[in-house]
């Protein structure tokens, strides 16, 4: 294992003579060889190592034990220890998310704090195993290359000597050294979605390749040269694309998917923002033929008049209008919304024909300028048609009987919390189409049109 990690740390060169590290130590098998590792290589490179330890508090007096193990095995290597005691589960509800990110975010957190505070490296004891089965839970998901790229042995200041070390090689490692270690009891179960592949998965691929794992290694640095070279052509493509507001739909269009892919990802990341397979294939469609694209709560891509680009909602910015006014789709979630408007005799006429078109209509003249379509936010208010009441929309949903697990899915037409229009309930009263009415805007949905035609049919 040594003469492995060894090699890797220089293919990669990933330590400097005199450089400090700051260890990720958890005291588990593949941490515990990692420290091990790197004390070797102390003296020689003359390297100055720091352990940092988070206590999740996620089990009980075994996280305390977990604590105590990694401090007396500083104490015996005189290694400092930085530890930091955290709440996960708490944080974890706090931030609405899982606890296994919540518990990644809050180590990378605490790492990177120790070390700007003692310009040191960040080592991670990530290991070839644990590549492998981060590529198939990107597999599960329908991950594209950068995805199926794995663990990168080195980013930023985070370097991960045994990447291309299996956990059967550390395991060996310990035992022929002596190392003591503990071990997570919830690795032994199939409680979270990488231990199920772990315990599950891998056993299976093993029985049939024995070097599964490092096989994956092998693909997984094809795969970081291909993206590396993906990146660098959708690089090159902004650069054709940029204007002063954006970059030209002429020149995304003509990209090949992957490059394309590539570069929308690299437009979002200057805004913070990660889109999903789904997002990138809407963003593909408004680029040939106009349209927003919802990302994330009050942040969009829209493509007008030949440049797309990100966009945030604010409440009373008259640039949100361009999310309706004059275009022809616009895409959030996986629907095509197709706002229309018309003016009154247009409307009348079609109406005798259309029993949805009083449903999805709206007199323009009474929109708020900068309304949006988007997804349900919390404290929305709807006021439906004929009742002379006002509503949360959340209750609205329910009194219409439709599924928790379809809600956040659906598309509303809001001003800040007031809702316009929602699907699958229709238009508010005070925007309803009446006498007075001069224009009208008709929605209509792709979802829609195919319940008319099977209708029809």
């Amino acid at each position: 294992m040594k003469n492995k990690a060894k090699q890797t740390v220089k293919k990669y060169h990933m330590l400097n003579v005199g450089d400090s590290v700051a260890v990720g130590f958890s005291g588990g098998a593949d941490s515990c060889a990692l420290m091990h590792f790197l004390l070797s290589l102390r003296e020689e490179m003359n390297l100055t190592i720091y352990a940092c330890h988070i206590n999740h508090s996620l089990r009980g007096q075994e996280s305390d034990n977990d604590e105590q193990f990694v401090a007396d095995f500083c104490r015996k290597y005189n290694v400092p220890l930085f530890v930091l005691k955290a709440d996960v589960a708490s944080e974890a509800s706090k931030r609405k998310i899982g606890t296994e990110q919540c518990g990644r975010e809050i180590r990378y957190e605490y790492f990177s704090e120790i070390a700007e505070k003692y310009h040191a490296m960040i080592a991670t004891a990530h290991t070839a195993s644990d590549n492998a089965e981060t590529v198939l839970f990107h597999l599960a998901r329908g991950s594209g290359i950068a995805g199926m790229s794995g663990i990168p042995p080195v980013r930023d200041r985070i370097i991960r000597p045994l990447i291309e070390v299996t956990r059967e090689e550390i395991e060996r490692y310990c035992r022929d050294n002596h190392i003591s270690y503990v071990t997570d009891s919830t690795n032994l179960t199939d409680q979270y979605t990488r231990n199920k592949i772990r315990l599950e998965v891998i056993p299976v691929l093993k029985s049939i390749n024995p070097s599964f794992e490092n096989t994956v290694a092998g693909m997984s640095e094809r795969m970081r040269e291909t993206d590396v070279f993906i990146e660098k052509n959708a690089e090159n493509a902004l650069s054709a694309a940029k204007t002063t507001s954006g970059y030209s739909t002429a020149v995304l269009s003509q990209l090949p998917l992957p490059v394309f892919d590539k570069a929308i990802r690299l437009i979002l990341k200057e805004y913070n923002l990660v889109p999903e397979a789904s997002h990138i294939e809407l963003i593909r469609k408004i680029v040939c033929k106009g349209g927003a694209v919802e990302i994330r709560k009050n942040r969009y891509v829209i493509s007008k008049q030949g440049i797309l680009r990100a966009f945030q909602y604010e409440k009373n910015n008259p640039d949100s209008e361009i999310l309706f006014a004059g275009q022809k789709n616009i895409a959030i979630h996986n629907k095509i919304i197709s706002p229309e408007i018309l003016n009154i005799s247009e409307f009348d006429n079609r109406k005798k024909n259309d029993k949805f078109l009083f449903h999805n209509s709206l007199d323009y003249d009474t929109i708020p300028l900068g309304s949006v379509f988007r997804s349900r936010h919390a404290g929305d208010l709807f006021k439906p048609v004929g009742r002379n009441i006002t509503k949360q929309l959340r209750k609205m949903m329910t009194e219409q009987k439709i599924p928790s697990e379809q809600r956040d899915q659906l598309v509303v037409f809001a001003s800040d919390n007031d809702v316009l229009w929602a699907e699958n309930l229709g238009v508010s009263e005070p925007y309803k189409v009446t006498d007075s009415s001069e224009k009208v805007l008709v929605i209509s949905t792709g979802i829609q049109k195919r319940k008319d035609r099977s209708e029809n049919d």
